[in-house]
Parts: structure tokens; sequence; C-alpha cells
């Protein structure tokens, strides 16, 4: 579970991704053999985070690993406690005390992630799990003091901060942030499957979220012991990774964590990996648009000798693009829209899961048959060597390109911090990749029968109404609302006594560091070239790790899909991996395994891409493959009738996915149905286009859109112009434009009035309510608004904006808030956005309309608001170009909208400029609240009367196409 800060931006505008394979004839243009991967034993031998350690006097367990390639550390600091060491009845409460950490310590109180924005933190959160709770941030190299005197006060200094008004806020926001999982689609299942696969009292039972009533028992005595039982020095481990070395660590560290003193000794909580006495069937109902068959297992943790091979037996299985069940029920019977076949591991055991999604109108019964006796089959005679290698050459692959990054969710802190908590090994990522790299046939086909013969959870998903039954596994019998039978601190009596709890330490004052110098950022140099045929490459260079990134961008998108038949440019996206003229689609998905490379095609609002992600001594055989998926699709008719269906099975899926009901309902009402923009924001068009689209209709929009005269190549990554010039002439230099009129957009509003309003999408038995609100400004992508984005992290766009302390941390009504100004090249769109608890639907809105009209009129930005925006704007900078892919979309950015190539050097001097009075202009000529448009999606029968007190329309709306 997160604190959710790093999808803070909204991601509103979405394309329609790729999915894969089929077969063809014919030698194609720009078609040429590939040459031989690398080998995968030198691949593994280039993965190496060199580290040194050393350990305080009080236990704290200190690793460092110095990179000097950006002016950024990732601190990241994991405690060995998670949700398998609550006691009974303490459900959820890791995950609780996880967000109390966020709330203030003795010396530094207040919300902790508004202190990491005044340091330009990125790349943070704090998350929890069964085995460890974690918190992280990647920080500029002069404010690596800041982050350590915070995350040591919080450590060693906590107590005397936490109130009960903390706890019964954070309560809320927990629920919240529960009722949003249990919300979407399939969001009971996991309640399902703890308890059917383990048994009563076993320590990974329950879910890290926990249940409502144990929730709304959690006291601030169950704080004071938490902290004091968990969360000593002792039982942590902090990696410090990027610009440092180990003597400048061990100074620091000893300077803020030295005096903290040792924990109980940890104690362990053992957890047996148990086996299911038979076969247990299980079905749910849920309003999803595709049945779902599972069949999980129980598996051993992170240090069996056999987890490694189970992957690698999974992956091939179902986790390849060209995976046994892939190639079987999706392209060849056709009976299944989705499939995958994978390992969540843990510490002490790890759940097996294989999952395909029915197609619909297929009996899901017969289709069950058929994948046990897949796996039978499977089980009987094993993968083949290419399989393996296959798989093996992909695990490789993720993890170099995880690797790039210093902190974050899969960089090199969190890596070796994994090592050291589950295995005492901070190297335990390069032992498990050499087993993956001398995996055979035979040794995965053992252990596979060794652990996937024995009993099986099946357990079947259908659409329908979910039972009391169903809901009952997720234990919010008892709850109802925030807080349900532990009221917060403003609704108490206040006469009554205030609730016992264990008297804190005395406050041990401790100095705030300051902020050591920052340098602005310095942007990598931007290249430009022009291929013999005109096609214009822009290229910079990232040496960090043996990757290139590549993105062939058209002037396209969804934005030009046919109003007619919308969805054409989606299924046109999907359909290149598909088969060209020379590959079928498994050919196509086996090659890129093989090459550990990954094509992905899609579309923005504005544009649509093709993408490649390579690994350099693969590079030229990669874009090879590349090309021919780019100039050659094949679009024969058996793909595009089983893509059709995949892509039809998706727009139900979105009909049932809150957000993206909204996404779907909103659009049209701003832009009106003539705009470019005004369709569905999921890219997936709708099912009467779709069920139109022919393979002529495919067909044209390529020649239309897919062109030459149409694109430019975006690279980055560890290669140089002169080096990659020759490899991309050789694959798109003879490349001549079809003789056909390439696409034009035509931007125009109709002439409708759009007045404020709520459009009601009644979905019945929602634990919450998703509110989507949007209105047009009066600015384009290419006015570069850059005042008015920042204005907007005052508002909405932050975790210290008005909204989100409002809804979020004053109130508790809702996990996360906040508004979003969307980057499209045209009109762009406020967007508000706010999952609350159904009970406050409408009292959400009101409190929206009122933080928004107050913010432009009579509370507007502060002086300390502007600062702390100017500050976080300016020293986040340096972390937020890390990666070669960072990299990448910035420079994709700057093209789309007309921006120079250093813009982003000179951000801080535009920044520096910035007053609170320019905010203010800046957002109150765009944005009027009269004029949101609500887009309202939960139980109309709790929610119908409470928005028809907020003073606006309301009308019931369909989501009839």
């Amino acid at each position: 579970m997160t604190l959710s800060s790093l999808s803070r931006r909204l991601p509103l505008l979405i394309g329609l991704s790729t999915l894969a394979l089929m077969p063809a004839t014919a030698r194609a243009q720009g078609a040429t053999a590939s040459a031989a991967p690398a080998p995968l034993s030198s691949l593994v031998s280039k993965v190496d985070i060199p580290y040194e350690e050393f350990r305080l006097a009080n236990g704290l367990r200190v690793i460092v690993h110095t990179d000097r390639k950006a002016p950024v550390v990732a601190v990241s600091i994991w405690y060995h406690v998670g949700s398998r060491y609550e006691p009974a009845g303490k459900t959820g409460f890791a995950h609780l005390f996880e967000h109390l950490m966020f709330y203030g310590s003795e010396n530094a109180d207040g919300p902790f992630f508004g202190r990491l924005e005044d340091i330009g933190a990125t790349d943070w959160n704090g998350t929890t799990w069964f085995d460890r709770t974690n918190y992280f941030e990647t920080v500029p190299t002069g404010a690596l003091d800041r982050a350590l005197f915070l995350e040591s006060d919080r450590m060693g200094h906590l107590l005397g901060a936490v109130t009960q008004v903390k706890l019964d806020t954070q309560r809320g926001v927990v629920q919240n942030e529960k009722r949003s999982g249990e919300n979407e689609p399939y969001g009971l299942v996991e309640y399902a499957q703890l308890a059917a696969l383990l048994p009563e009292g076993h320590p990974y039972r329950h879910s890290t979220i926990g249940s409502m009533a144990d929730l709304n028992g959690a006291s601030l005595a169950d704080v004071q012991s938490w902290f004091k039982t968990h969360y000593g020095p002792n039982n942590a481990v902090l990696v410090l990774a990027g610009d440092i070395d180990a003597a400048t660590a061990r100074a620091k560290v000893e300077k803020w964590f030295g005096n903290i003193p040792a924990g109980p000794a940890p104690k362990d909580v053992d957890a047996s990996v148990p086996t299911l006495p038979k076969d247990v069937e299980l079905t749910m109902h849920d309003n999803v648009a595709a049945t779902r068959l599972y069949r999980n297992w129980v598996v051993p943790g992170v240090n069996s000798a056999d987890l490694q091979q189970l992957d690698l037996a999974m992956t091939v299985f179902g986790g390849l693009g060209s995976s046994r069940l892939d190639n079987a029920l999706v392209r060849d019977e056709k009976v299944a829209v989705a499939v995958k076949a994978s390992i969540q591991p843990f510490e002490k055991l790890s759940f097996a899961e294989i999952t395909v999604d029915v197609k619909p109108g297929v009996d899901p019964v017969a289709v069950g048959k058929r994948l046990d006796a897949l796996l039978a089959d499977y089980l009987a005679k094993g993968p083949t060597a290419d399989e393996v290698l296959r798989a093996a050459t992909g695990q490789a692959s993720g993890t170099i390109s995880g690797l790039e990054k210093v902190g974050g969710f899969s960089g090199k802190a969190v890596t070796l911090a994994e090592g050291a908590v589950y295995s005492d090994d901070p190297g335990k990522y390069k032992k498990d990749l050499a087993v993956y790299a001398a995996a055979t046939p035979q040794s995965v086909a053992e252990v596979a029968r060794k652990w996937l013969s024995r009993p099986v959870l099946r357990l079947t998903v259908a659409p329908g109404e979910r039972s009391a039954a169903d809901n009952a596994l997720a234990g919010n019998a008892k709850a109802e609302g925030a807080g349900a039978g532990h009221k917060p601190a403003f609704f108490r009596n206040p006469d009554a006594p205030a609730p016992a709890a264990a008297t804190p330490p005395a406050p041990t004052k401790i100095a705030e560091p300051p902020i050591e110098p920052v340098k602005d950022l310095d942007f990598p140099n931007v290249e430009h070239a022009t291929l013999k045929n005109g096609i214009k490459v822009v290229f910079a260079q990232r040496s960090a790790v043996p990757t290139v990134r590549i993105s062939v961008a058209f002037d396209a998108g969804n934005a030009a899909d046919d109003k007619a038949k919308l969805g054409t440019a989606g299924l046109m996206a999907a359909l290149l991996d598909e088969g060209t003229k020379t590959r079928s689609s498994v050919q196509i998905a086996e090659e890129q395994e093989r090459l550990g490379a990954s094509i992905s095609a899609g579309n923005s609002m504005d544009r649509t891409s093709v993408g490649l992600f390579a690994l350099k001594p693969n590079l030229d055989a990669s874009l090879g493959l590349l090309a021919d998926v780019i100039r050659n699709p094949a679009f024969a008719p058996a793909e595009v009738e089983r893509l059709r269906g995949q892509v039809l099975t998706r727009i139900k899926a979105e009909k049932t996915e809150p957000m993206a009901i909204a996404q779907r309902m909103l659009p049209p009402l701003l832009y009106g149905q003539a705009h470019p923009y005004g369709i569905p924001f999921t890219g997936s068009g709708t099912e009467t286009g779709v069920k139109a689209v022919t393979r002529a209709d495919l067909t044209a929009f390529h020649d239309k859109w897919m062109r030459p005269d149409n694109a430019t190549i975006f690279v980055a990554g560890d290669t140089s112009l002169a080096e990659l010039l020759p490899l991309l002439d050789k694959r798109f230099g003879d490349w001549k434009a079809p003789a056909t009129e390439k696409g034009a957009k035509l931007f125009r509003m109709d002439r409708m009035m759009r007045p404020a309003k709520i459009v009601l999408i009644d979905k019945p038995q929602s634990p919450q309510s998703m509110i989507l609100a949007g209105l047009l400004t009066n600015k384009s992508g290419t006015d570069n608004p850059v005042t008015l984005q920042t204005a907007n992290e005052v508002l909405g766009g932050s975790t210290t904006s008005r909204l989100w302390m409002d809804l979020r941390e004053t109130k508790g009504w809702a996990y996360g808030v906040g508004t979003a100004l969307s980057g499209v090249k045209e009109t762009i769109p406020l967007l508000v956005y706010a999952p609350v608890q159904t009970d406050k639907t409408g009292e959400s809105i009101l409190a929206l309309r009122k933080d928004m009209t107050e913010f432009l009129t009579t509370k507007g930005t502060t002086e300390a608001e502007r600062n702390q925006t100017i500050n976080s704007q300016i020293l986040s900078l340096p972390g937020s170009f890390e990666t070669s892919s960072d990299l990448l979309s910035a420079m994709m950015r700057n093209s789309l909208i007309g921006r120079a190539d250093d813009y982003y050097e000179t951000l801080p001097k535009t920044y520096r400029a910035m007053t609170a009075a320019d905010f203010d202009k800046a957002a109150r000529e765009a944005i009027h609240p009269d004029r949101l448009i609500w887009v309202v999606v939960g139980d109309a029968k709790l929610v119908r009367p409470q928005l028809d007190a907020v003073g606006l329309p309301v009308e019931m709306g369909t989501l009839a196409d």
C-alpha cells in the first residue's frame, strides 16, 4: 500500500497500448536479416551495483552505493515489519502506521510530504506489504542532510507528535484507500484468495489493508506499542545510493541516527508454506466485463532455491508475449482475451497465479477445463530451451532497465535494501540473475512439477452483483463511513475527557539543517540530424546502463481518429506488432524476447508513437524489428478480428471502472462532438466504431498518418549520433511516403453552450463515488502556460495543495484528490479528480467549489505557498531526468509544443521571476469554477439526494456506446 504521492499527477489522457502477435508472407520494404542476440551470460555479467556497508552502534545497517551520473542521492529506509507481524484484531495497522509516519515528528511537525516537496524530492513514497515497510525519496545532493534529519526524527522522535486527531484523520484516509481498491472490478478477489489458500491464524492470511472494524479499533496506545516494538534502528536498513561515498555517508548517518537508542531485539514471525488438502472451487460475482479464471498456489519465498526456476516456469506458461497460454487460448483458439501467469514473491512464501479472461460469449467452464489440460501437458513435457532462454533474457533485461535509477520502486537503492532485509545479502539480485542464466528446461520442469502439481485454488469471477458473503470477506460489515465507531475529534463532546494514551517522552529539540547550494539543472545536450529521406532525428546520450530507448512519433494520435468509426486509431496501433509481411505475430514476440527488447505502440491525444527498448549489444537487430513493425503491418483479417474482440472487451471493461467511466463521459461534454478531443480520453473508441472498422480502414489510416513525412525519431541512451545514424538510415532511410495525401486534424469547437451541471452515472454497490469534473481553459499547449501550471500546484497539483489538504488531510473524505492541466497540444482542460466516500459526495463537490472559488478570489496564493512551490519546482529538476525514459519524454514534449531544446535549463530563471500575484493572475484568467461540468460515478440511490442539494442541475447519464 502506498501514500500515492507518485501518482498525484493524474493520468487522464491515456493511449491504447499494443497487445501482440500473428502470421504473414512476402518480403517487405526495410526488412533485413537480424543479427544473433548477445549471449545471456554477457548481459548478466554486466549487472552490478558495487556497495559498501557498515553498522552503527545502535544496530542500524547502512549500505552505500556511489553513482555520480546526477547530483542526487536516493534515500531508502526499510523496516523489517509488515502486516504479517500484526496480531489478531489489529489487521491493517502496519499500513495505518505508515501513514502516520508521514504526518510529523517532534522536531519536524506537519505533513512530511510537504517537507519533501520543499527540498525537491522526486521518486518519494512509503509502502507497506506483508514483510516490510519502506520509505524512500531521491533528493538533490545538497538536501541530503535535510532528508536524513527527517528520516531520523521520525525514527527516533515520533511519538510526541502523534495526536488523536492525526490518528482519526489517517484512519479515514486509509479507509478511503481501501474503498478505492474495492470499488474496482475484481476488487474483492484478494480477500477470497487469502482466505481460501491459507489456514486460520496464518500470518499472511489477512490483507495488508486490513478490515474496517480493526482499523476503527486502532488506538493511540497501539501506535505507542507498534513504534516502540518495531521501529528501532536495529530493525532497519538504510541505503544511500547516488552522488555520495561511504566516508561521507558514515559521517552523516552517525550524526543524524547515532544517538537513537536501539529498540527491542526483533522477533521474527514464522510462516510455513501450506498445501491445500484438496482442490478448492470458488465462484464470485462482480461488475466485470469478462469472466476471469484464477489458478492459485502458495509456493516458497524469496530465499528458496526453487523460486527463480518456478518464476521461469510461470513466465514460459503465461508471462511471455509468445507464452503457451497466449498462443493457445488467445491466438489459436480465440477463447480468451487476456492471459497471465506469474509469481508474487514474499519473504516466507510466495503466490503463484494464472489468470485467463474469457472472451465474452464463450463458455467459461470449457475454457477452465482447457486451461487445466494445457497446464497438465506443460508440466508433463516441460519447456523448451528456447522458451527458458527467452524468459531468462527478459528477466535480465528488466533488471538492467530498472537499475538505471538510483531510487524509486525498482532502482539500485531498493534492490540493495530488499536483498539485505529479506536475505541478509544486498547482492542477492546478482545471485538470482545467475540462477536465471543457468536454468535449463530440466531444472525448470522439475520445480514446476514439484509445486504446481499440488492441489489448486480454482476461483471464477463472473459478471453479476456482489454477494453479501463476498463483501463480508473484505471486513466491511461494521463500517458505515470513515472512522465509523471512532469519531474524529471535532465531532466529540468538547467537555468529555480525551482518550487515555501512554505519556509520550519529552521532545528532544534538534535543529533542522539548512539545504546546501543546489546547482540548477544541466540538461543533456540534444543533437539533431536528418535521415536520407528527410525524417528528423532528435538524440541525447545517456550512458548509465547499456540500453537505448527510441520512439518513432507520428503527428496523429487519438485526435486523428475517424469520428465515424471511433477506435480506428487505437485498433491500428494495437495491430502493428501483430504480424508484418514477413513475420508472424508469434515470430515478432519471440524475436523481441530473444533480444531482450520491447516494442510498444500507442496513442496519446496528439501523437501515435511506436517505442523500442533495446539492449545496446542488440540495438541493430532490435531496430530491424522496429522498422518492420512500423513499415510493413499485415493487418491480416484473422488478427484484425482477434484484436477487435479484445478492444471491444476493453471498452466493456472500461464501463465497469469508475475512473474510465468518467473519462469516457466527460470529454464530449467539454469539447462537443466536432472537436478532435471530444472523444473518450481512454483512447479505445466506441463499440459501434470498433465494430465498423474494416481492414481497408486500418490500411488507409496507416497510409494517411504512419508515414515518413509525418514522423520524427527520438532517441536517448547509451550510443552516439555517429553510431546511431547509419543504423537508422539502414532501417528507415529508404522509406518512401505513399501517394495518398498526408492526414491533417481540424481543431474547431461546435457552438453548443455548455453550462455547469452534474451528470450522475449509476454504479450500484459502489463503496465510493468517483468525481471527475472539467472545464476548458483559455490556454493551448503551444502557449506553454508555465505560470498557470505552477499556480495549479497550489490549487490541486501537489500533496500540499489546497484541495489535497482540505478533502484528504482535514476532512479525511478522500484518499487522493487534485487538479490537473492535461498535456495536450491544443485547448487544455482543467480536470478535478476526487474519489470520495459515498456519504460525502455532495459535500465534497461543495467543498471543492468553495476551495477553488476562494483560491481564485479572496484567498489567493500566499507568499509561503509561492516560495514552497517555486523551491520544489527548481530543486526537483535534477532528479526529474535521471533516466533515458525521462529524457526521451522531455525531448518529445518540447518538440510537440514547440519549446527549445534547453527549455528545462531555463526553467529555474523563469520560476524565480514568478510572483504570487502572477500565480493568481494566470489562474483567474483561465479557471472559472462556475463553468465546471461534474461527472459523478456512484450508487445513485445514495448519491442523488446529496447532489440535488448542491445547487446545480443534475441529470442521469448513460454509457450507451
